[in-house]
């Protein structure tokens, strides 16, 4: 139920939830666990679960499917802007819903289904919410 409010609050624009922080780049974030430890920072390697929803709700992708968390090298451009800009900022063991502006996701670009070239599986210039889970800083 937090998690359906949380995710209505992220994707509601531009009113979002009371506890919603903010990136410099735009990022917002609401703080589920606050793990511990210092953050990331900008070059640490960080295992990391995900969960993505376009704002409608849809859901498209997640770590989930193969139960291994993701590898991210931080601040090598291997994954969105939006993430090399929030996780850095968060230590292992946090939690949080966050909300990645278009620009600092696949932008005007957007993402084609991979199993229908006609389709998108994210539409351009649309905004990424995910619910993330940093299991290990290194």
């Amino acid at each position: 139920m937090v998690s359906t409010v949380l995710l209505l609050a992220l994707t509601a624009a531009p009113a979002a939830a009371p506890d919603t922080l903010r990136t410099p780049g735009g990022v917002q974030y609401v703080l589920r666990a606050p793990g511990q430890g210092a953050p990331a920072g900008p070059r640490a390697t960080v295992r990391v679960h995900y969960t993505g929803f376009l704002p409608s709700g849809k859901f498209f992708e997640t770590s989930a499917t193969d139960r291994r968390p993701l590898r991210v090298r931080l601040g090598r451009g291997e994954v969105i802007p939006g993430w090399d800009e929030l996780l850095p900022l968060l230590p292992q063991g946090a939690r949080v819903w966050t909300r990645i502006p278009a620009r600092l996701a696949y932008g005007a670009e957007g993402q084609r289904d991979p199993d229908d070239a006609s389709q998108y599986r994210i539409p351009p210039d649309t905004d990424l919410v995910f619910e993330l889970e940093i299991v290990r800083v290194n």
